[in-house]
């Protein structure tokens, strides 16, 4: 070993220890109880297991589970069971260790949550499907035994995300994608505001590099302006709380680049359009003898002597707090400039929940004290468990109803006895009968809400009192999975339905068996698909549940077909000459099989329809971020990243998603659709049509436009090279004095 090998071994075991003695610190200065011993224990154990591997950055392995027990301790607020579980995290997973390794040595708690770690490793989402289910279910099984499995796999994820520039840029894609996906929304839902907005904005700067540093870049300039807006405003607050005596401190919160993208994308409007970058924060020490919830109120009531609020915006989660937690006080005023302003008013209690989320439940919970967030987390939890009790075969079904109330809202519901009932915002009342109970929801035949009669579909209101009304007679439709937006009612409607067809396959079973015993013929795979190719049936499933339900018999056509008919033969085995693209498709195969996945693919003016399809959901056009995804008949199909679709290959197929760049020449056209909205006026269509088509040269290929009320909204679709073109002609329209609002749409 040389001097140079010598010296870089030293400099990694001092950075190692460096790293380890900083939480110890951060930990002793915690009011958890001291067990260092087993803590150093743990670090002695987990750097000798991983001893001589390295990640993708280059750093020792052990830094990463140093870098991940660091966010534990620090950042979520978690003690000493967790932050060795922590640092014993990727042990079973990587090494030869076993969990009964780890129990003999750290005992069963550490055990439990290093195994409940290990068997989600990789990542929430595998190869196929059936893994992806298994995986997240394992995720969500153990989340619902002991919450501190979820909380140590968010800070083994954001710490991924945190050095993700050292992995290839098809896995940052499908990494991203999975963290923007599950991740973030299970962060919210635990009450880790800052990192569920960290993973946001980490996934977004990835994705979205361009987006990213542009959004950066005008957050940047326009800072300077909203620092004096920011002093202006709050000083005669700070003046009024220095009167009442208060002990606080005043922060001003800039929107996050990914939140801003997101209204950007959402509403269609510009980065300029978006008033509400700006948000104050007031933290306060409560008054000895003071409620602090009154606090929070007088301090609403003080700000409104100084400015006058928005009579909408006023959320009380202090005395309603968020399912996740979540206590404040939020208000809109305006400012002296005619701007809305939010102000956000929180004891330090509230911001330390806030922060820290379900860790800060714990430790208050600890000092003996109740929170009403507890129960929400527990009744969120039992929900989740009972969605695990009726598995569901479809994976990206599975996972859409266990996403469904991550990002939810909360809405406050009455019973008729007037009990209060937490439940998302946009729910019906088909949802809020299956939150009471199963029955309820199977039995459902519509509502009164305030006393009126509504239909199961009906969308409910805060404030709303609401009657359940049921029947006997009532069954399960499949249409009510159109309009049921809760997690427990989508997944109780569709056990059912299975059920339901489970009842009518097992009796269409017997009439087929029937059928086929009569007429002397056998039952194997190749007659009953022609069985069900004949009634332009999709599976043998199918055709079981429609013998079943009565929907189709069995006769001469279905025994002609068995025998060997010549005319059913023709129908069941058409003639497969060489289709007219069969080379392009050849050509497409050919393609697939040399793509080198770690590098980016191109697409250029050539190979840009002959080798890659445009994905129709998303329509990307040179210029936007894309990337390419192979499906089962190794087609390449190129969808924008930002695409819904998109999002959900990326956490159900990550390993089929490729890094893809345009390498274009401005050859080709494209047709894009540009939104206008305005002020209605003699001359705007004409002004519209002669400066795209004179004065840009730019092809019309549709135009629709409509005027109400002295307001005028339209769609041009036009012809263009890219999104370069596209945003000069956007800029030019803004020109047109009646013209509000222009954006490119999908």
């Amino acid at each position: 070993m040389d001097i140079d090998d010598e010296k870089r071994i030293l400099d990694e075991e001092s950075t190692i220890n460096a790293a380890f003695q900083e939480i110890l610190d951060i930990y002793l200065a915690s009011q958890h109880r001291r067990k260092v011993e087993l803590i150093t224990k743990a670090f002695n154990f987990a750097r000798q297991a991983h001893k001589g591997v390295r990640r993708n950055s280059g750093e020792p392995y052990i830094m990463h589970p140093l870098a991940v027990t660091r966010i534990v301790c620090a950042e979520i607020g978690l003690g000493s069971t967790s932050i060795c579980a922590a640092l014993l995290h990727d042990v079973v997973e990587d090494t030869d260790y076993t969990v009964e390794d780890i129990r003999n040595l750290f005992g069963d708690k550490i055990a439990r949550i290093v195994d409940g770690l290990t068997k989600i490793s990789g990542g929430v989402f595998g190869l196929q499907a059936s893994e992806q289910a298994e995986n997240f279910k394992k995720l969500l099984l153990t989340m619902s035994e002991d919450i501190r499995v979820i909380l140590i796999k968010i800070a083994d994820r954001l710490h991924n995300m945190r050095t993700l520039e050292f992995m290839p840029v098809n896995k940052q894609y499908k990494i991203a994608g999975e963290t923007l996906y599950i991740y973030a929304p299970i962060a919210y839902r635990l009450g880790l505001s800052r990192i569920k907005t960290e993973l946001e904005n980490l996934s977004f700067r990835y994705e979205h590099p361009e987006e990213y540093s542009r959004i950066e870049k005008k957050i940047e300039r326009t800072q300077q302006e909203r620092d004096v807006l920011y002093h202006e405003f709050t000083s005669p607050i700070c003046d009024g709380l220095d009167r009442m005596g208060y002990k606080y401190h005043i922060i001003g919160r800039v929107k996050s680049p990914y939140s801003i993208w997101n209204k950007m994308q959402k509403k269609h409007v510009a980065f300029e359009d978006i008033y509400d970058i700006l948000a104050v924060r007031i933290i306060f020490t409560p008054r000895e003898g003071e409620d602090e919830n009154n606090e929070c109120f007088k301090i609403y009531n003080t700000i409104t002597k100084l400015y006058n609020a928005h009579p909408d915006r006023l959320r009380d989660w202090v005395n309603k707090p968020r399912a996740n937690g979540y206590r404040a006080l939020h208000a809109t005023f305006m400012s002296k400039r005619g701007e809305w302003i939010e102000v956000q008013i929180r004891s330090e209690r509230m911001n330390e929940v806030a922060e820290q989320g379900i860790a800060a439940h714990w430790k208050y919970k600890a000092q003996g004290e109740e929170n009403s967030a507890d129960e929400q987390l527990d009744n969120w939890l039992h929900t989740i468990k009972e969605i695990l009790d009726d598995p569901q075969p479809n994976a990206l079904d599975f996972l859409d109803t266990i996403k469904l109330n991550l990002y939810a809202t909360e809405i406050f519901v009455f019973t008729p006895k007037g009990e209060i009932k937490t439940m998302p915002q946009n729910c019906t009342a088909l949802d809020l009968a299956y939150s009471i109970h199963t029955f309820l929801g199977n039995h459902c035949i519509g509502a009164k809400v305030n006393h009126k009669l509504v239909p199961l579909n009906h969308v409910l209101k805060s404030g709303d009192q609401v009657e359940i009304l049921t029947s006997n007679s009532q069954h399960i439709d499949a249409s009510w999975l159109t309009f049921v937006t809760t997690a427990k009612a989508r997944a109780k409607i569709q056990a059912a339905l299975r059920r339901q067809q489970r009842i009518l396959q097992r009796d269409g079973e017997e009439k087929l068996t029937e059928f086929l015993q009569k007429e002397d013929l056998m039952s194997h795979s190749n007659n009953i698909e022609k069985v069900w190719k004949l009634h332009k049936l999709k599976s043998r499933e199918e055709l079981l549940e429609a013998l079943g339900g009565g929907k189709i018999t069995l006769g001469n056509e279905d025994k002609d077909a068995l025998l060997g008919n010549k005319k059913f033969r023709f129908q069941l085995f058409p003639f497969f000459g060489k289709k007219e693209n069969d080379g392009n498709e050849e050509h497409k195969a050919e393609q697939f099989e040399s793509v080198d996945r770690k590098h980016p693919i191109k697409l250029t003016d050539e190979t840009l329809h002959s080798s890659y399809i445009i994905a129709d959901c998303c329509s990307p056009i040179p210029g936007d971020d894309i990337l390419g995804y192979y499906d089962e008949e190794k087609h390449i199909v190129i969808h924008k990243r930002n695409c819904p679709v998109a999002n959900t290959l990326k956490s159900s197929h990550g390993d089929r998603i490729l890094a893809a760049n345009w390498d274009t020449h401005r050859t080709l056209y494209f047709q894009v659709p540009i939104l206008m909205k305005g002020i209605d006026g003699f001359g705007v269509l004409n002004e519209i049509t002669t400066l795209l088509s004179q004065q840009l040269n730019i092809t019309i290929q549709k135009l629709t436009i409509e005027g109400h009320d002295g307001i005028f909204e339209g769609t041009v679709w036009v012809n263009v090279h890219d999104v370069e073109e596209v945003r000069n002609i956007c800029d030019s329209l803004k020109k047109i004095k009646n013209i509000q609002t222009i954006a490119r749409i999908d």
